[in-house]
């Protein structure tokens, strides 16, 4: 996200209307619920840590601790029991 100077973007009657709420401020304008994306939608990272949690649920299965694949993974021994239930549940 980067910042653009309202000066720059309203005209000056609109720019004066914002002032009359927000002087000076920071403000967050949300995208339209039509131009909205999903996280990971533009990059592989959500197709990769799928990938990476079913290597992690399939070396569980196979009889690897908690403990060595929160090793093997730079993960916590939660973040590993997390991934595991989560799986658990989808298999249901």
């Amino acid at each position: 996200m980067s910042y653009a100077s309202a000066r720059d973007i309203f005209p000056e009657d609109i720019l004066e209307i914002i002032q009359k709420y927000v002087d000076g401020e920071y403000i967050y304008i949300p995208k339209k619920e039509e131009n909205r994306i999903a996280w990971g939608e533009l990059t592989q990272c959500k197709k990769e840590l799928l990938e990476r949690n079913n290597k992690i649920y399939g070396e569980y299965l196979l009889g690897n601790s908690v403990n060595a694949l929160a090793e093997k993974y730079f993960l916590s021994p939660k973040s590993i029991q997390r991934i595991i239930s989560k799986k658990k549940k989808e298999l249901e």
